[in-house]
C-alpha cells in the first residue's frame, strides 16, 4: 500500500512562559513522530481492545471503558492491566504492535536533515516499548537521529505522566539539570508532568497556547525556530 503523507502548511511555533537554554530534548513517540491523523494510533487502541477480549477473557461490553479507564488512573493500559489482572507483559506488547507500519506512516519531508542538524541530545521517550519505538523510527526514515530511547520497559513500575518517570529519564539520559530538557509530547497530562519537573514542555499537535504547556508546535520541522526564539 502507498501511504500519503498529510502534511499541513507550517504554522509559527507558539511560545511564551519563559526563555531558556536546551541541551537535551525528549520526543514522545505515537502521534508525534508520525501525524495524529494517519490512523495508526487508532488500529493500536483497537488492538488493545482486541487482546483484552480474545487473550484475557474480558467481556466485551466491558473493554472500551475499561481500558480507558486504566489509561486515565494508571498512565497506560498495560500498567492497569499488569496491576489488575495477570498480563502477559510481552505477548500483550508484540500483539498491539504487530501491524504493518508501511500502511499508516512514512517519512516527513526534511525532518531528519532538520533533527539531524540540530546540536541538541534526542531521546524517544515513550509509554510503548523499544522495539516498537525502533520499528518506527526506521519506518519515517529517523533511524540514527537519536541518542537513545527510553522505553516503558526501562520504567517499570512507572510510566509517563508519573512524576518517577520524568527522574528516570534525566537519569538513564545522563542529564542532571532538568531545566536544560525539552519535552514533546501530544499529550497535555505529560507536558504538564514535565513543567512541574523543571522541564520545558511543548504540547505537539496545537498550534494555540495552551496551560499545560511552555510551548505548542504543530510541525517538528518548526523546531528550530522554537529552539531559536527561547534562546
Amino acid at each position: 500500500m502507498t501511504v500519503t503523507l498529510k502534511v499541513t502548511v507550517s504554522f509559527s511555533p507558539v511560545v511564551y512562559n519563559r526563555r531558556v537554554t536546551i541541551t537535551t530534548i525528549f520526543f514522545d513517540l505515537d502521534d508525534t513522530l508520525y501525524p495524529a491523523d494517519s490512523g495508526l494510533w487508532d488500529e493500536i487502541k483497537e488492538r488493545i481492545n482486541r487482546y483484552m477480549r480474545e487473550r484475557m477473557g474480558i467481556p466485551a461490553e466491558q473493554v472500551s471503558p475499561l481500558r480507558q479507564k486504566l489509561f486515565e488512573q494508571y498512565g497506560t493500559t498495560m500498567r492497569g492491566l499488569e496491576l489488575s489482572y495477570a498480563l502477559d507483559v510481552p505477548d500483550y506488547l508484540a500483539f498491539v504492535h504487530g501491524l504493518p507500519l508501511k500502511d499508516y506512516i512514512g517519512p516527513v519531508p526534511g525532518l531528519r536533515e532538520i533533527l539531524q542538524a540540530l546540536p541538541q541530545r534526542k531521546f524517544i521517550f515513550t509509554n510503548g516499548d523499544a522495539a516498537h519505538a525502533q520499528r518506527v523510527i526506521r519506518t519515517v526514515g529517523l533511524d540514527g537521529c537519536f541518542n537513545g530511547i527510553l522505553d516503558i520497559l526501562g520504567m517499570t513500575p512507572y510510566c509517563k505522566p508519573m512524576p518517577e518517570t520524568f527522574d528516570m529519564a534525566l537519569k538513564l539520559a545522563g542529564e542532571p539539570q532538568a531545566r536544560r530538557c525539552m519535552m514533546i509530547d501530544d499529550q497535555p497530562r505529560t507536558t504538564r508532568a514535565a513543567r512541574a519537573r523543571g522541564m520545558y514542555s511543548v504540547l505537539f499537535g496545537v498550534n494555540t497556547p495552551h496551560p499545560d504547556a511552555d510551548a505548542v508546535l504543530s510541525d517538528l520541522r518548526q523546531l528550530p525556530e522554537l529552539l531559536e526564539k527561547i534562546a
